[in-house]
């Protein structure tokens, strides 16, 4: 990391400023930020889409070109920010149901069933638990 202003190598850390740490050439005497090094949110927002359509975090992590170790870091993110959103409640405008719903619901020994609503708008996860009991039938077990 060099000076932006004399491209010097020398330099001193200078405090955090917003979250950021600050440094100062030590030649020039001008003091810079670096720049944000991480990964940005639309790599992460496809990583949780690839994990929701059941994909490993190996895989994920292949496709991505990132390390497994940070694919598991953002899932359990995004999970502790559902977690902490969970009492807000929104209307839901898109739904995206597959044939998994179908399956269970004609389960016979299936006592109840139920839903994981995620939905990812441009800057926020919204997540909705729905569930439903399934009366078993009176003949359940009989010929």
């Amino acid at each position: 990391m060099n000076c932006p202003k004399c491209k010097s190598n020398h330099y001193v850390k200078d405090g955090i400023v917003k979250g950021r740490q600050r440094f100062q050439c030590k030649e020039c005497r001008y003091r810079y930020t670096v720049e944000f090094r991480g990964k940005s949110t639309e790599i992460k927002r496809m990583a949780l889409h690839l994990y929701l359509e059941g994909l490993g975090f190996r895989s994920i992590s292949r496709i991505l070109k990132v390390s497994n170790v940070a694919v598991l870091n953002w899932i359990k993110a995004f999970g502790l920010e559902i977690e902490k959103n969970h009492g807000e409640s929104a209307p839901i405008k898109v739904v995206e149901l597959d044939e998994v719903h179908t399956y269970i619901q004609s389960k016979k020994t299936i006592a109840g069933s139920g839903w994981l609503l995620i939905g990812m708008e441009e800057d926020m996860l919204i997540s909705c638990l729905v569930q439903g009991e399934q009366k078993q039938a009176v003949s359940y077990g009989k010929r």
